[in-house]
């Protein structure tokens, strides 16, 4: 995960940007609910079948617990990226809402996922979705470091937020990576995301020590 947003210095947010994360915080929670649907046991069934139907919701329980804890990534990070904003831009304002969409889509292939999780399409439709909103964040992110930062001085805020934005080119180069893997080993695909935990900490911890006091 990246590092917490405790090490970014917030602004009194201009009311453009305010609204924008208001926006942002509804998408997110309307996609997070969402996620939701797809877990269902049907009704009106005996033992045997209930017992049956509950083991069958068990991909789907896994399916909605990965993709609500990226959602909260995302969120947190977008929260992260946006707070940070003295004053709203088009540029911003475009980046954001496409992030937006790109999160608004995510119930569907967390739904393949459940349900498909072998299919080599599913796995690339899923980490290629993640790759581009980790895209998003990442171009954000390098697009307003001068207006975050106007001089390049090594703060440690500035240099908070460069390791933030390796970290999150770093998740999209994994999850990139991965959609060609998935037609190799959908299973090898989705145990390569698991290099994320190393890489951000690495890329947190490591180049932080290598931060100037």
């Amino acid at each position: 995960m990246t590092e917490p947003a405790a090490e970014t210095p917030t602004h009194k947010s201009a009311p453009g940007v305010a609204r924008l994360i208001a926006l942002s915080d509804a998408m997110y929670a309307i996609a997070m609910t969402l996620l939701v649907i797809n877990v269902a046991v049907p009704a009106h069934l005996d033992d045997a079948a209930f017992h049956k139907a509950l083991g069958d919701a068990l991909p789907s329980l896994g399916a909605f617990a990965l993709s609500f804890t990226l959602i909260a990534g995302f969120w947190r990070d977008h929260r992260r990226i946006l707070t940070a904003l003295p004053t709203e831009t088009a540029v911003v304002t475009r980046l954001a809402l496409l992030g937006l969409g790109l999160v608004a889509l995510l119930p569907f292939p967390t739904g393949l996922l459940a349900e498909y999780a072998s299919q080599p399409e599913t796995i690339a439709l899923y980490a290629g979705l993640m790759a581009a909103i980790h895209a998003v964040h990442t171009t954000l992110l390098m697009l307003t470091q001068h207006q975050v930062h106007p001089s390049p001085a090594s703060s440690a805020a500035a240099a908070a937020r460069r390791r933030f934005t390796a970290q999150l080119a770093s998740s999209v180069l994994i999850f990139g990576l991965s959609v060609p893997l998935a037609f190799v080993s959908t299973q090898g695909a989705m145990w390569f995301w698991l290099t994320l935990i190393p890489a951000h900490y690495v890329l947190g911890h490591y180049r932080h020590r290598l931060t100037p006091e």
